[in-house]
């Protein structure tokens, strides 16, 4: 409080003390108790009053004590069950939530995790999924606590089904992660199939590499027989020797595509000794054969990144195949080979390709950018002009939910680099345009298109309009380690331009063969007489398994612009459905597959080795299910992790004071009535 709010409170007092003097005390020979009542009444009146005009300023300061955290990452996957640990993690779990000295030291929550992570409930503790993704929960609780001291104890059997390898993972400084092996450590004699290589597509009388990888565990020399086999025939049989020091095996073959759909492979080996676990002696797979392969043409009059890497994303369908020529260099009487040519930014010297490509009704796709001679372009097709100068633009994709063509997802549009194409205003002059991505121009959204196709007269033209699309597929690892999302984009805005289907009012997308672990996702699309997406259509989906003849019927739910239904968990054995439009009668059939595969049954044993190492990176311990008490007495002694006591000063205006408030209403209220009552008012 500074020393002029002290004066001012000081001649609040005087001048308060004064006013009483004068009105209750000055000439005033009948003192008594009712008199210096009232006055001190009066005094506290004033002086309340004016105090909270002066409305000083007062500190506080308040102390809270900082608890350290403690998480507990509890793994939720069916391997805990079939290591039959399920129970002994769940009493450990409880344990250590309840310990009184752990709850006094350390902020305690608990999350558990299979695919994904959340939040552990008492009774969501059940180890029932069929993934496992350690390196997805230890990385999103180190973004969750990494500004905090925190104890993180990982409780899994280390054994982890997809994702990245989590052993080399480095957490934050602020976080020591020690881990709890859930499982027995002790190698045990197994044989497994460990992986296996494969491509999902073949073609008809063409031959196609298979490679599995063998792996075995135990101290003996052992010989097992591996066979390869399509259904009662065999196709490889080979007699291999695993030891100690031998202790994986790569068989490596070629087979032969002789029979068009979906052939199921099983790999099996076997031995004389009795082994533990059997399940992962046995691996099926499944090979799309196909009699035909789609042909792209990719033109081009300059050398640019982008080429290398629409090549790479379209050819990541091992359906599809991009020849890459320069114009100089190509053959005319070569045009009928292929399903779709790409033009990438098209001058005079494609003037013979467009002519050509009209007269053969083929399907194309320009790429524009900044080479590209636009007064050429504008004749060459009819479907837009755009006014290019020579100086550069920026365009920014913004994603189209309405598109409705065929379907796609936005993989974070919003967020790529921009493309880079000459400045000028787009006019399209026809109406069949359909519009995948929008263009925003130096913050400010348009309407003009960035991605386009065009139809008309059973021609398709895709249009890109831009260069550097090399950028947004490093983007798209950057942010997800992968290419996955934005290789199927590509792949699935070539395959609706090379394809010459006719349009159905009923479409649908789902895998031939799944595994016995996946999601059996299936999505449709339904438009009405005009070919516009319909979004109250009433799609129901009837499934049948062949092998039981059980059947089930679900609804498909709309989302975004298709619809869409989820199986979880379905039992292996080979399925038919029919998708049917209920008002208008329409349906579609197919099929799948399930295949036998459970990931989380392949283990027979905890992988300790990977376990002490992230733990030991991250200047934690390992302990075992049994070692619960050593867990417990480390992490109430251990140093780094102490309650911190945090000071906060805080400066309160004395208005906000509700007391003064209360003494006001109070001194004024009892000198009122107490005039009151003796007749003085």
């Amino acid at each position: 409080m500074s020393i002029l709010t002290i004066i001012y409170i000081t001649l609040a007092a005087i001048f308060a003390l004064g006013f009483v003097f004068f009105t209750y005390f000055f000439r005033n020979k009948n003192l008594g108790r009712r008199t210096y009542f009232l006055g001190i009444t009066r005094f506290l009146s004033i002086f309340t009053l004016l105090v909270l005009l002066i409305n000083p300023k007062i500190k506080q300061i308040e102390f809270e004590t900082v608890k350290p955290e403690l998480v507990l990452a509890i793994d939720r996957s069916k391997s805990i069950e079939n290591l039959e640990k399920s129970d002994s993690l769940r009493a450990l779990v409880k344990r250590l939530k309840d310990n009184e000295a752990l709850n006094e030291r350390f902020n305690i929550s608990a999350y558990n995790f299979g695919g994904e992570i959340d939040i552990e409930t008492s009774d969501s503790l059940n180890m029932d999924i069929n993934k496992t993704n350690i390196y997805n929960v230890v990385s999103q609780l180190n973004e969750l606590y990494k500004t905090k001291p925190t104890s993180l104890i990982l409780l899994s059997d280390g054994n982890s089904t997809y994702g990245q390898d989590y052993e080399f993972f480095k957490l934050d400084e602020n976080i020591i992660l020690s881990s709890v092996v859930v499982g027995d450590t002790a190698t045990t004699f197994d044989i497994s199939i460990n992986a296996l290589n494969v491509n999902k597509y073949a073609f008809l009388n063409n031959k196609f590499p298979v490679e599995i990888f063998l792996n075995y565990s135990g101290k003996e020399t052992v010989n097992a027989n591996f066979q390869l086999t399509a259904g009662s025939n065999i196709l490889l049989s080979k007699t291999v020797n695993l030891n100690n020091e031998n202790s994986s095996e790569i068989i490596s073959t070629n087979l032969t595509a002789n029979q068009l759909g979906t052939v199921i492979y099983e790999a099996s080996i076997t031995s004389t000794k009795n082994e533990k676990n059997l399940v992962n002696n046995r691996r099926k797979f499944a090979v799309e054969v196909i009699d035909e392969r789609t042909n792209i043409l990719l033109l081009t009059d300059i050398s640019h990144p982008d080429l290398g890497a629409l090549k790479k994303s379209i050819e990541s369908n091992k359906q599809r195949e991009v020849k890459l020529i320069d114009i100089d260099n190509f053959n005319f009487s070569e045009l009928n080979d292929y399903q779709l040519v790409i033009i990438y930014q098209p001058n005079n010297k494609f003037n013979n390709v467009f002519k050509e490509l009209n007269k053969q009704k083929t399907n194309r796709f320009i790429i524009t950018g900044t080479k590209t001679d636009w007064n050429f372009l504008n004749s060459a097709q009819q479907y837009f002009l755009k006014n290019a100068t020579s100086q550069a633009q920026d365009l920014f994709p913004i994603y189209n939910d309405n598109f409705l063509q065929y379907q796609f997802e936005d993989i974070g549009f919003i967020d790529f680099p921009p493309l880079e194409d000459s400045f000028g205003t787009l006019n399209v002059t026809t109406e069949n345009s359909n519009i995948l991505l929008y263009q925003n121009i130096e913050g400010i959204a348009t309407q003009q298109a960035l991605l386009s196709i065009f139809e008309e007269d059973n021609i398709k033209t895709g249009v890109l309009f831009g260069e550097n699309l090399w950028k947004w597929r490093l983007e798209n690892y950057r942010t997800r380690e992968t290419f996955e999302q934005i290789d199927d984009f590509w792949s699935k805005f070539i395959q609706y331009l090379s394809s010459s289907k006719k349009r159905e009012r009923l479409t649908y997308e789902s895998e031939s063969v799944y595994m016995e672990n996946d999601d059996v996702e299936i999505t449709s699309q339904f438009f009405d007489k005009n070919y516009v997406f319909s979004q109250s259509a009433n799609l129901n989906i009837s499934i049948r398994n062949l092998d039981s003849n059980e059947t089930f019927d679900a609804q498909m739910l709309p989302s975004s612009n298709f619809y869409k239904v989820e199986l979880n968990a379905l039992s292996r054995g080979r399925y038919e459905f029919i998708i049917k439009e209920v008002i208008s009668g329409i349906q579609k059939k197919g099929s799948f597959e399930v295949l036998e595969y459970n990931v989380e049954q392949q283990f027979s044993s905890a992988n300790y080795d990977k376990m002490e190492y992230l733990a030991k990176s991250n200047s934690g311990q390992t302990y075992l299910l049994g070692e619960e008490l050593k867990l417990i007495r480390d992490l109430t002694k251990d140093k780094r992790f102490v309650s911190v006591q945090k000071s906060r000063e805080k400066t309160v205006p004395l208005i906000d004071w509700k007391y003064l408030l209360i003494l006001l209403v109070l001194s004024l209220s009892a000198e009122w009535f107490t005039r009151k009552y003796f007749g003085l008012i």
